[in-house]
C-alpha cells in the first residue's frame, strides 16, 4: 500500500492534466445540441479505461450511452465490486458569473491551497477520475486489482437519467457485484471523511384548481365568484401545523425514529445550525418543533410549495378573480414511506377541502423512496476502516436530504446496497457557477479510494 499511494502522490501532476482533458468536454445532457459531446465524453473514458487494462465498451440506449468496463483482478473467487459514476455534467449558466470559461478549466490558490475551477470539476468528472486514478496506481504496481470491479458511467444523470432504468434491465447480467461503490456525494469537511448512511426520498406533484370558465372581473364579480388563488391558498395554508407537522393524514405511516446511537454520532460533528443558516441569510430552524437540526434535514419527511402562480403576473395592477391557480410541490421522504400513498393521501387531502364550484387537476413528477444502509452492512468495516487508515480519524456517518435515485435504481434492478462515500465539500458550488474541486480533496480521494480496494479485497 506504501508503494501504491506514492505512486498516486509522484503522478499527481499527470492525473490532473487526464482530468483537465475530460472536462474541456462539454458533456450537457440536457441540452440536445452537445449529444455530441456527451458521445465524446463516453468515449474517453471508454478508451482510458481500455488503456488500463479494462474491457471497455460503450452501452447504447435510446438516450445516451453509457460506459461498462470490466476487469476480473483478483481472480473469479475475489469480491466484487460495481463503481458507478456520470461524465455527463450540468448546463454552464449563467455564463457572465464564471471567472473563466467553464469548459477551459483552471487552476487558482485558495485558502486551502490549488483548486480546480471548472464545471464537472466535482460533479462528478473530478471523482470519477480520483477513482480511476486509485485504480491506475494499483495495476503499477501489482499489476492487478484486489477485487473484480465493474465500473459503469451514465451520461444522462444529470437530467434525471430517462435511460437508466432500461440500461440496468438490459445489462442485468454484466452488473451483477456484492455492493455499488458512489464517489458523487462529500466529507463531512476538508479534514475528515463521511460515509453518507441515508437518503431522502422525494415525490413531486403539481396541483391545479379552476373556477369559472374565464377569468372576472373583481368589482363584477368579486365577493360572489370563488377565487381560485384564495382557495388554494387556503388548502396549502393547512399543510403543517403550528408545530411544523405535515398534516396530510398517513404522511408518517412507516416513519421510525433515529436510532440513539445514530443521534449520538450526529452530535458529536458538532454541527452549527446558526452558522449553516446564516450563509444563506437566515439564523432559526423552521422544521418540526422537537427535533434537532440534523435529524430535520436528514431524517425527517417534508412538504414544500415550491411554486405558485395564478393570474394576472405583469406590471402594475389588474383587477381580475383568475380562472384556475397552480401550486408545485415536493415532498422529501424517509425509509419507511410510500411514495405513492403519499402522492395518494395528498389528493385527498387537497379535493376534501375544495369549495363548491371548485375543480382540482393533478399531475405527479414521479416519486422515489427514501434510503438507508445498515451499519453492519458487509461493507461498512471495511469502509470505516480504509478511510480512518488515510483521515487519521473517523468517517463521520451523515445522512443527506437530497435524493439520488440511481441509488433505488441499483436495489430495484439489480437488488444490490450501495456505499455512498465521496470527497466533495459543501462549497463546491455544485449546479453553479465557478464550480471547483480542491486539490486536496482529488488526492486525498484517490489516496482512500485505493485503499478502499484493498480492503474490499481478500483479507
Amino acid at each position: 500500500m506504501d508503494q501504491i499511494l506514492a505512486y498516486i502522490d509522484t503522478n499527481l501532476d499527470a492525473s490532473l492534466d487526464r482530468l483537465f482533458a475530460l472536462l474541456r468536454i462539454p458533456s450537457i445532457s440536457a441540452q440536445p445540441a452537445h449529444a455530441a459531446d456527451c458521445r465524446r465524453a463516453a468515449m474517453w473514458a471508454r478508451d482510458e479505461l481500455a488503456s488500463l487494462g479494462f474491457t471497455a465498451r460503450l452501452s447504447e440506449t435510446t438516450g445516451l450511452p453509457g460506459v461498462i468496463a470490466t476487469h476480473h483482478g483478483a481472480g473469479p473467487d475475489a469480491p466484487h465490486v460495481l463503481f458507478y459514476g456520470h461524465y455527463d455534467v450540468q448546463p454552464a449558466d449563467p455564463l457572465d458569473l464564471w471567472h473563466a470559461d467553464p469548459f477551459d478549466p483552471q487552476l487558482v490558490d485558495g485558502p486551502r491551497g490549488r483548486r480546480i475551477i471548472g464545471r464537472g470539476a466535482v460533479d462528478d468528472k473530478g471523482q470519477v477520475v480520483s477513482f480511476l486514478e486509485a485504480v491506475r496506481a494499483h495495476l503499477a504496481v501489482t499489476g492487478t486489482l484486489p477485487v473484480r470491479l465493474t465500473i459503469l458511467l451514465e451520461g444522462e444523470e444529470e437530467c434525471g437519467s430517462p435511460s437508466l432504468a432500461e440500461l440496468l434491465s438490459r445489462e442485468r447480467a454484466n452488473l451483477g457485484a456484492d455492493f455499488v461503490l458512489v464517489a458523487d456525494t462529500n466529507m463531512w469537511n476538508f479534514d475528515t471523511p463521511a460515509i453518507t448512511m441515508s437518503l431522502r426520498g422525494m415525490a413531486a406533484v403539481e396541483v391545479t384548481i379552476k373556477a369559472a370558465t374565464r377569468d372576472l372581473h373583481s368589482g363584477l364579480f368579486g365577493g360572489i365568484a370563488l377565487n381560485p388563488i384564495n382557495a388554494l391558498t387556503r388548502i396549502l395554508g393547512d399543510l403543517t401545523d403550528d408545530q411544523g407537522s405535515v398534516r396530510i393524514p398517513g404522511f408518517y405511516d412507516g416513519v421510525k425514529p433515529v436510532p440513539e446511537a445514530l443521534l449520538t454520532s450526529w452530535q458529536a460533528l458538532g454541527f452549527d445550525a446558526e452558522a449553516f443558516l446564516g450563509d444563506v441569510g437566515l439564523h432559526s430552524p423552521a422544521g418540526e418543533h422537537g427535533q434537532s437540526p440534523l435529524a430535520q434535514l436528514w431524517a425527517r419527511p417534508t412538504a414544500d410549495i415550491n411554486g405558485i402562480y395564478g393570474g394576472y403576473q405583469g406590471d402594475g395592477s389588474k383587477t381580475v378573480i383568475p380562472a384556475e391557480a397552480t401550486a408545485k410541490l415536493t415532498f422529501r421522504l424517509v425509509p419507511g414511506q410510500d411514495p405513492a400513498a403519499i402522492l395518494v393521501n395528498f389528493e385527498r387531502f387537497v379535493t376534501d377541502r375544495l369549495r363548491p364550484d371548485a375543480k382540482a387537476s393533478f399531475k405527479s413528477f414521479g416519486a422515489s423512496p427514501g434510503f438507508a444502509i445498515s451499519p453492519n452492512a458487509p461493507f461498512m468495516r471495511a469502509a470505516q476502516a480504509a478511510l480512518a487508515a488515510e483521515f487519521g480519524k473517523p468517517a463521520a456517518l451523515i445522512g443527506c436530504g437530497a435524493s439520488i435515485p440511481v441509488v433505488e435504481a441499483f436495489k430495484t434492478h439489480l437488488g444490490l446496497d450501495t456505499l455512498l462515500a465521496g470527497f466533495g465539500l459543501e462549497d463546491d458550488c455544485i449546479h453553479s457557477p465557478n464550480e471547483k474541486f480542491e486539490v486536496g480533496c482529488f488526492h486525498r480521494g484517490a489516496r482512500a479510494h485505493a485503499r478502499l480496494l484493498a480492503a474490499f479485497g481478500p483479507q
